[in-house]
């Protein structure tokens, strides 16, 4: 007979792809905001509990692959699938197989859940050594945990989430009713709010807010270059809204739509130039406060806590700049591989691009003339230059970028076209030559 293990926490969420998670949220934040916040919860939820004594750690998933979440979240936990039938279904389906493992107790989270902590997820697994059920209810009638002990029929736990209205505020007073008629043990955990749509966003700004504290004394000035952005810089700076100690500022290149309303609209600082993105960053450092300036794309979404891997990046011995690991916000076929590329460039060869948000004290920004008047490789030649001051540090986390530039022309052609501009640029083309370039090239393949 096989030893009975202990518990299995199992962690139920969904991969972050835009338009097919939290679509509640998607009026307020669009379909790639949505995704983000799924993304950005997931991470918060599994940096509290992954540390736990005692529970192995499964996710179970809907969309995406087992590939695709141990891209996202690491190899350290197992990873199945729901699969097939209504939540209830898919619960029974995940203590089922956690007690067909030998597990002795098994505990459900969500990952929606801003408010839940390692203590709550013991609390349950010890409430269980002796009752049959514990649930963790949520504020608008559901509950965001339940764990069952070993002890139970199948058939009773079974019907545990039978006949139950999911996504109703009769949830939990129905599952009650069934545990009754069960004649089950149970406890209940302290209330908490789950975040399902807009009117929820407030809880996981709350919770962000507390667990994201300013970086130091050291404010940093975040530059956006934009130009007809309208329909992706809501979504960026709405990330940025919760951090009051950042300074934003947006440097439109001349728009037509409706950029400049919307950066104002969130707070930022906004400030015209003439367009280029070289020329819009040197006008947004020239116009920052901060003293480290971070450079962000309109289109490109960072981290929780990325403003304190960043002050951490720049406290090291010999550092003097650095970058976050490209993600592209797509799953398209070979964009994993253009991303891995990617990231062993910047890493060993410490060359990271723009849309990995570069960042650096603006004291080293003004040293080496900013980035380079030129209507292309802008980022790249920067880059260079700071590699004979010191050290380019790529952060863990990761800058989700769109994958639009990459799906426009085909992700193999815009690979090959940014080799023949960077092959042109060693062989002594101008400025003006790599910019006629791409444009020929970019013209050849599109349409």
């Amino acid at each position: 007979m096989a030893a009975v293990m202990p518990g299995q926490l199992i962690i139920f969420t969904r991969f972050p792809e835009p338009g097919k998670t939290k679509t509640r949220l998607i009026p307020a934040v669009g379909a790639r905001g949505a995704a983000r916040l799924q993304r950005q919860m997931a991470e918060h939820i599994i940096a509290k509990v992954a540390k736990m004594d005692g529970p192995a750690v499964e996710v179970r998933y809907e969309g995406g692959s087992a590939t695709l979440m141990q891209d996202w979240l690491g190899p350290r936990f197992r990873y199945r699938p729901q699969g097939p039938g209504d939540l209830g279904r898919r619960m029974a389906r995940a203590f089922e197989e956690a007690f067909q493992d030998s597990k002795e107790t098994a505990v459900i989270i969500g990952s929606d859940i801003p408010g839940i902590s390692a203590a709550i997820v013991q609390q349950a697994f010890n409430a269980l050594q002796k009752n049959d059920l514990v649930l963790g209810p949520a504020r608008d009638g559901g509950y965001y945990l339940i764990g069952l002990k070993n002890t139970l029929s199948p058939e009773n736990y079974s019907r545990l989430f039978a006949g139950i209205n999911w996504g109703t505020a009769e949830v939990i007073s129905q599952t009650l009713e069934i545990a009754k008629t069960l004649k089950l043990r149970y406890v209940l955990l302290e209330k908490l709010d789950d975040v399902d749509g807009p009117e929820d966003l407030q809880f996981w700004e709350s919770a962000r807010g507390a667990a994201v504290q300013p970086a130091g004394t050291q404010p940093i000035s975040i530059i956006i270059p934009a130009l007809n952005e309208a329909a992706t810089i809501g979504e960026t700076l709405c990330e940025l809204e919760c951090s009051p100690h950042l300074e934003v500022i947006v440097v439109d290149g001349g728009s037509k739509d409706n950029t400049v309303a919307l950066a104002g609209s969130y707070g930022a600082k906004v400030i015209q130039s003439h367009p280029g993105k070289a020329v819009q960053m040197n006008a947004g450092a020239a116009a920052a406060a901060g003293d480290i300036l971070l450079f962000l794309h309109a289109d490109t979404l960072l981290s929780a806590d990325f403003s304190d891997q960043i002050v951490a990046a720049l406290n090291q011995k010999g550092v003097v700049a650095g970058a976050f690991r490209l993600s592209i916000d797509s799953t398209a076929a070979g964009i994993r591989i253009i991303e891995r590329m990617a990231n062993w460039r910047s890493r060993f060869l410490r060359m990271p691009y723009g849309d990995q948000a570069l960042f650096m004290k603006k004291s080293l920004f003004e040293e080496i003339g900013g980035f380079p008047d030129m209507p292309i490789m802008e980022d790249y030649v920067l880059v260079r230059r700071i590699k004979r001051k010191g050290r380019i540090v790529i952060v863990p986390a990761a800058a989700v970028t769109s994958p639009r530039r990459w799906l426009h022309l085909g992700i193999l052609k815009t690979w090959l076209i940014n080799q023949l501009i960077v092959i042109a640029y060693y062989l002594g083309a101008s400025p003006e030559q790599l910019t006629r370039l791409y444009r020929r090239e970019a013209g050849k393949h599109g349409s």
